[in-house]
């Protein structure tokens, strides 16, 4: 038992160093003696449940989050949804039917235009597959697909999230709590009662 857990252990670290030639490399094992420069110790990346992602992938999700705001009947969003599939980007999607939407819209910085995508601190309004490409590119995202077997991008939420229940509705949801409980207890207690018992019987 000891021995796998040590073994778990070690397959969760990731490294990141370049060679001589500058080229960037990802790997679970430490980079060879001869590498110049320090390598930089990766964290495995995983949301809850989901299996963790390569190294490469992760160093980009960790640093250039990507988000998509879309909308229904959408040609754009629909299709710049599914270039981020077939590139097997995780990212994270809202949706803008109401007012509310469009003015977190707004705010992340488009004037009401769909899809807007971001990436990291970058956006790009409209879809465009050139650009997007370059834009993931650029960011370090891989052109080809990585994701691990059962992975799952979170399902779509609007761009701004249902207000909760105000002081006066928790209030009252928990004021019929309290009665509801109240006459379980009571109409345990009536069945519960002896038969021919006195008008003063208590339990």
């Amino acid at each position: 038992m000891v021995l796998l857990m040590c073994a778990g252990t070690a397959s969760a670290q990731m490294y990141k160093w370049k060679d001589a030639k500058g080229v960037t490399h990802y790997s679970d094992t430490p980079p060879p003696a001869s590498a110049p420069g320090k390598a930089v110790e990766l964290k495995s990346f995983s949301t809850g449940s989901q299996p963790a992602l390569p190294a490469e992938l992760a160093a980009a999700v960790q640093s250039r989050p990507v988000t998509l705001y879309t909308t229904a009947s959408c040609a754009g969003c629909d299709q710049g949804r599914a270039l981020l599939q077939a590139r097997g980007i995780p990212y994270t999607e809202k949706t803008v039917n109401s007012v509310e939407d469009h003015a977190v819209l707004k705010r992340a910085g488009s004037a009401g235009q769909l899809p807007l995508l971001l990436i990291g601190r970058g956006k790009q309004v409209g879809f465009e597959q050139s650009t997007w490409d370059t834009l993931l590119s650029d960011a370090g995202y891989p052109t080809q697909p990585m994701l691990p077997a059962g992975y799952s991008n979170p399902a779509p939420a609007p761009a701004a999230p249902p207000p909760g229940p105000s002081a006066q509705e928790r209030a009252l949801a928990e004021s019929k709590a309290a009665a509801k409980a109240a006459a379980e207890q009571a109409d345990r207690e009536r069945r519960l009662r002896p038969v021919n018992a006195p008008p003063d019987f208590q339990f």
